[in-house]
């Protein structure tokens, strides 16, 4: 299939098709995903699709992306700790340290599904820009419960969330309210490999409180002019909890060590007689991918106590 769907040929069909203009129905059903009934989009339209699911989204910026596509449903990825070491002249290197240091998770397929809704006016409309407009429009649905299930996922149908309690991030302090050095020992919880590209994650409320603390010399926690907390930059997820009981309103740490694994590309369904007599055209469109932190002392965390 990768192939076909590579090509000029199988991109020009798969648009018509989903515009209901003229196409070949041999070349199209070259693309069809059998287990949603769904067609790939062309290789051509990833580029476009990645570019607005980048900017709609947070985890894709600052976490891995990696492409497995194909294969079974579960696949194993490994990880281990690179090293280097000082050889004298005609001395040996040793290897043997590193040959048992790798370790397994299992990488499962989870379906995310999302619904687009267009007038038919638009979709007919030559000088429309169909494509990028619905590639934006998915991406933004996709983009949204993405970010949500890196944070919040359990691992059932979903990907495995950084606030699970058993493989998620590891929390370092805990506290009942917030304070200035409490952000400061997280800070340095942190391994300083992890921290050299640190980034900071909370919601709109927790950012709000951090820019207005202070240490007792008055000096202000938060860096107004770089918007930095300790030199490090801080991104807002709207998913983040409040600094409540029992929840993890701070995280601190090298996204990178989170990957999402992507294993197949975006595919999509068109949906035309439920919605003829509104004169609309539905589009379901399906991710398979999953989530997991792959090294837990990447990031940490502050807790609340309960």
């Amino acid at each position: 299939m990768e192939n076909i769907i590579s090509t000029v040929d199988y991109k020009n069909h798969f648009w018509n098709a989903l515009r209901g203009r003229i196409h070949s129905e041999a070349v199209f059903e070259a693309g069809r995903n059998r287990s949603t009934g769904s067609y790939t989009l062309p290789t051509a339209s990833e580029g476009s699709y990645d570019k607005a699911i980048r900017k709609e989204g947070l985890f894709r910026n600052i976490a891995t992306v990696v492409k497995a596509y194909g294969g079974s449903s579960r696949i194993f990825a490994r990880d281990c700790d690179d090293s280097a070491a000082w050889v004298p002249e005609g001395g040996e290197i040793s290897l043997a340290d590193g040959m048992e240091d790798f370790t397994k998770y299992a990488v499962d397929s989870h379906k995310l599904a999302a619904f687009v809704k267009l007038d038919n006016d638009f979709i007919h409309d030559t000088t429309f820009d169909f494509e990028d407009y619905l590639t934006g429009r998915m991406a933004k649905c996709f983009a949204r419960m993405e970010d949500s299930g890196f944070l919040t996922g359990d691992g059932v149908d979903k990907p495995t969330g950084l606030f699970d309690t058993e493989k998620g991030a590891e929390t370092s302090v805990t506290t009942s309210a917030l304070t200035y050095d409490d952000v400061v020992k997280l800070y340095f919880s942190v391994k300083p490999e992890y921290r050299r590209n640190g980034v900071w994650l909370m919601n709109d409320e927790t950012a709000l409180a951090l820019r207005a603390m202070k240490d007792g010399n008055g000096n202000y926690l938060w860096n107004h002019s770089s918007d930095t907390i300790l030199g490090k930059r801080v991104e807002i997820s709207e998913y983040m909890p409040g600094a409540e009981s029992g929840k993890a309103p701070i995280l601190f740490g090298d996204f990178s060590y989170y990957w999402i694994v992507l294993r197949s590309p975006v595919s999509v369904r068109t949906l035309r007689e439920k919605f003829v007599t509104l004169d609309q055209t539905g589009y379901l469109a399906f991710e398979f991918l999953d989530g997991k932190l792959i090294r837990r002392e990447a990031i940490k965390a502050i807790k609340i106590g309960e």
